[in-house]
């Protein structure tokens, strides 16, 4: 029988208290990275949840912190801070959706080694926390889940990584809003944080 995302969620919350999850190996002594896939209509429980997870860990004496990096925020933030974001919005009623994902994934070098938001997260995540990575969906399709992953995996190792992800993820498969058309490239590395 299926647990409910109360249930699931609950499992996630005791896993990432364990000693072992926060000394980051994963099976086989691998890097410690973790997907929470949930249905995306779940998506202000799931909120709600980490918001809670945060306030309870999140206070001084406490053995880890949970860090949280909202990939849409984060995008926001950076065309902000370069004084891009009312550029970008004339530039897609100019050019399209379409035109505008590129570009603002081209300003961001997602598919390089000095992706912003790979540096950002770098530079910003302190030892003894668990990274919470959210807002898969809000920032799709300009940002591609299996691309930070695959970035991220390369220069955070010392900390384990959760991506909470509104969709489906078997261990191979990442399936956002659980729609085979949205479906990511295939990912490997991560294990599954709590089975379904």
């Amino acid at each position: 029988m299926a647990r409910t995302l109360e249930e699931r969620l609950h499992e996630a919350e005791t896993v990432i208290r364990q000693p072992s999850f926060l000394e980051n190996k994963g099976l086989g002594n691998e890097v410690g990275y973790y997907v929470f896939d949930y249905p995306a209509e779940q998506e202000l429980v799931v909120r709600s949840r980490i918001a809670e997870m945060k306030a309870k860990y999140n206070i001084p004496n406490s053995s880890f912190q949970i860090i949280e990096y909202d990939l849409y925020d984060m995008v926001i933030d950076i065309l902000l801070e370069k004084g891009y974001l009312e550029k970008c919005f004339e530039f897609e009623k100019r050019k399209g959706f379409d035109r505008i994902t590129k570009s603002v994934g081209n300003l961001l070098r997602i598919s390089g080694d000095d992706s912003l938001i790979v540096q950002h997260i770098r530079d910003n995540t302190p030892d003894r926390c668990v990274v919470f990575l959210t807002g898969v969906g809000k920032i799709y399709p300009i940002l591609r889940s299996h691309k930070i992953l695959n970035n991220l995996h390369q220069v955070v190792d010392h900390v384990p990584v959760v991506m909470f992800y509104p969709g489906k993820y078997d261990g191979q498969e990442l399936i956002l809003f659980g729609d085979k058309e949205a479906k990511d490239d295939n990912y490997y590395r991560a294990f599954q944080l709590v089975r379904g």
